[in-house]
């Protein structure tokens, strides 16, 4: 019952979490239809009885009505609708698919496994989010629609990756509703030739004459049928062309001018906005609108900070009474956005009138939101206005947390921007952050690249000012990489703790748990067990689940080297309930639970518990690698004793040559090397099977298998990972090989049988 709880306390802190990131909730609330919308009762009709269609695929030019018209959909359907809005900073795979989950989980609750691995900085989107989530999808018992709106915003490979595995797990009288400007990641072929998808483009999206005359009417303004149907045959029937049309006209516009003119694209010509509207208005009102179309969201104490005007919030007020350009985000009336395209066209004019001013503007949007507890916010405003210093500060405070959250594409997106402009080379804690993330996520040469930073940094800069933290952070990044043996580790690892007692700050439990791995390894069993119990109970009051498990796992180890197998067995047992309570049991972390649960196991006689860890460790053991030579060591030799103990000795050579690999890297890492020698002379003593078989995967054929499960293509695949076509090749024909199959589709069915991958 407890573990319950904790676990229902763990699952509201996330979603309180993520509905605190972006806006969160304002994301999955489906946008209210405001009065003086046009009922598109064809089209509306057609959507109805296109419900056996799993895939809805609505795309046209900005204001064309889309999301108005699936929110007139939802208004009458009896269906319910899981709604998510996108925008620019939904390209990390982790961040749009937990809006998804959310959105879903809201409908009809879903598998708890796939949050597990939404929370999990470590988990494989591929290997595990998605087809976790896929699997919710098919298995929703109400129909539903999944609504995806502006999914044009998506350039992210492994979001736009993502789409077409949702897309086949669609269930009966449910649907996927794709909703852009261009057209949706989908293989549109594909499900034409299956009859799985309906189409709706701009040529269907088009106001009827009708329409048009309607839409007039609810904006005031009443046509004679001729000058109707002329601006009418101008427009083309586009919604928001009509609409700016129906501005201009109610401030004083003529029909006989050309209210509104189009390239081929179907583009408002830039001098419209000046000469038809904004002309029109009043002083005031225009610089509201302009000047505030350099904000993502609006409300009233924003706009009077950012335009430095108090008394705006009531032009805001007055705007969003009478003007459908201006779109509601919460049911309160607080906050605002333009509609996409007005907004556009609004920063059009900024630009050509006052571009000096437009990082002025979002510079003080950053300092609101700052002062107001909106620091993500704050940060993105601030790479909008090119604010180097202030995103570098932000970063610092956010990098932490968001990758806790598991949003590691989004810190590697912020830290990609500081790094193209050589911000982290100035900075010691972004650079120290910046290796430390990296370790953690399997990238060695980045975390090396960053580690080399943070030194230049931190003694080649005698005017560098003081910063305890900062200094902390690189301190633990030295000791996580033990690039200088294990003795300039534990020296490393000791002055981040230091640093911290001297600075009266909290050390970061992996500092304590890096300080008893130090001892371990150097032969200090005693000494080692002590730091590692110390940083159980920091981490637990830090709220450090990763080193809290590490920790508990390298007590396992110190118990078995004292042969005290009861004791090993119970601390792997606590190590596992922190990851699962925690909702990380994809994490770096992994392979050593899974390494000490399976000689726990082994050695008790569970022989197919022993087995089933060793197939979990596989899973993430590629993100366990060089980055953390000392825990990649410690699981490898763990896992290669439990498979000799099985006779798998296919799968104790690759991990022997693993370990060698590691120690070329990395050779001062005390006991562990006579450990490897030790395995390795025992391995070399053993004959068995020479045809290796799935256990004898490696680490890169083992991170590249996830990536069989998607719809990229081998070049793709090749591009996303950052390696070369041969290289691609060679891996999945030696995971072919290895697993017995002789297509992608028998590779992906046979890992699935065999729990390499979800299904």
């Amino acid at each position: 019952m407890d573990e319950d709880v904790s676990r229902q306390q763990a699952e509201l802190r996330r979603v309180a979490d993520w509905l605190k990131v972006g806006f969160g909730a304002s994301k999955l609330r489906r946008p209210v239809v405001r009065p003086g919308s046009v009922r598109r009762l064809a089209l509306l009709d057609r959507l109805k009885k296109g419900g056996s269609f799993p895939v809805l695929s609505m795309v046209a030019p900005a204001g064309y009505g889309k999301t108005t018209l699936l929110s007139q959909w939802a208004e009458r359907n009896s269906q319910a609708f899981a709604w998510v809005s996108l925008d620019e900073r939904d390209n990390d795979p982790k961040v749009l698919l937990t809006y998804v989950a959310e959105a879903l989980d809201a409908i009809e609750p879903i598998d708890e496994r796939v949050f597990d691995a939404l929370a999990s900085p470590g988990s494989s989107v591929p290997g595990s989010v998605v087809p976790r989530l896929g699997s919710a999808l098919a298995s929703m018992t109400s129909p539903v629609a999944l609504v995806l709106d502006d999914v044009h915003v998506l350039h992210d490979p492994g979001c736009r990756a993502a789409l077409p595995v949702l897309a086949d797990h669609v269930p009966d009288g449910s649907q996927l509703v794709l909703a852009g400007r261009d057209a949706p990641p989908l293989p549109i072929a594909r499900l034409r030739a299956e009859g799985r998808v309906m189409e709706i483009g701009p040529g269907e999206l088009a106001l009827t004459l009708a329409e048009a005359a309607s839409l007039l009417r609810e904006a005031g303004i009443t046509l004679g049928q001729d000058d109707l149907a002329e601006l009418h045959r101008r427009i083309e029937g586009w919604p928001a062309g009509l609409y700016l049309a129906a501005l201009s006209l109610r401030e004083g516009g003529s029909v006989a001018n050309p209210v509104v003119s189009f390239t081929g694209e179907h583009h408002l010509v830039s001098e419209y906005i000046q000469s038809e509207f904004l002309a029109r208005i009043s002083a005031r009102q225009r610089v509201f609108l302009t000047r505030t179309a350099a904000l993502e969201r609006l409300c009233g104490p924003l706009c009077e900070d950012v335009l430095d005007a108090p008394g705006t919030a009531a032009t805001l007020a007055d705007l969003a009474r009478s003007n459908l350009l201006l779109v509601p985000l919460d049911a309160q009336g607080e906050w605002y956005r333009y509609h996409h395209l007005f907004r556009d066209m609004l920063l059009a004019e900024l630009r050509r009138l006052e571009p000096e001013l437009i990082p002025v503007l979002r510079r003080r949007a950053a300092g609101w939101c700052s002062r107001n507890g909106l620091p993500e916010e704050a940060l993105e405003y601030s790479i909008a206005a090119d604010d180097v210093d202030a995103v570098a500060g932000l970063a610092a405070r956010l990098i932490v947390r968001t990758r806790r959250q598991g949003r590691i594409a989004t810190v590697q997106r912020w830290l990609r921007w500081l790094d193209e402009r050589g911000a982290i080379e100035q900075h010691l804690m972004l650079a120290a952050l910046a290796g430390t993330v990296s370790a953690l996520a399997g990238r060695a040469a980045e975390a090396e690249r960053w580690a080399d930073a943070a030194d230049r940094r931190q003694h080649g800069d005698a005017a560098r000012p003081d910063d305890a933290s900062a200094e902390v952070w690189a301190a633990v990044l030295r000791a996580l990489l033990c690039r200088r043996g294990v003795e300039q580790m534990r020296a490393d690892a000791d002055e981040a703790v230091r640093k911290c007692v001297a600075a009266g700050i909290a050390a970061p439990p992996v500092a304590t748990v890096l300080q008893g791995i130090a001892r371990v390894i150097s032969g200090d069993l005693d000494d080692g067990d002590t730091f590692f119990e110390d940083a159980v109970s920091g981490g637990e009051k830090a709220d450090a689940p990763e080193a809290v498990a590490a920790a508990l796992c390298e007590r396992s180890l110190v118990a078995m080297a004292r042969d005290e197998w009861t004791q090993a067995e119970a601390l792997a047992g606590q190590a596992r309930t922190v990851v699962r309570r925690a909702g990380i049991e994809e994490s770096f972390v992994t392979p050593l639970v899974c390494a000490v649960h399976a000689r726990t196991a082994q050695h008790r006689g569970d022989i197919p518990a022993a087995r089933q860890e060793l197939v979990s460790a596989q899973r993430m053991r590629h993100e366990l690698a060089d980055a953390l030579p000392h825990l990649a060591v410690q699981a490898r030799i763990e896992l290669a004793h439990t498979c000799i103990a099985l006779t798998d000795l296919a799968g104790a050579r690759t991990l022997t040559r693993e370990i060698d690999e590691l120690l070329r890297h990395r050779p001062g890492l005390g006991t562990l090397v006579g450990e490897a020698e030790a395995l390795r002379a025992q391995l070399s003593k053993l004959r068995g099977p020479e045809a290796p078989g799935a256990s004898a995967l490696t680490a890169a054929e083992l991170r590249l298998l996830p990536m069989l499960a998607t719809h990229l293509s081998f070049p793709q695949i090749a591009e996303q990972m950052s390696l070369s076509r041969h290289t691609v090749k060679a891996e999945v024909t030696s995971i072919y090989r290895k697993l017995g199959a002789s297509s992608r589709n028998q590779a992906v069915a046979r890992a699935r049988d065999l729990g390499l991958l979800d299904r």
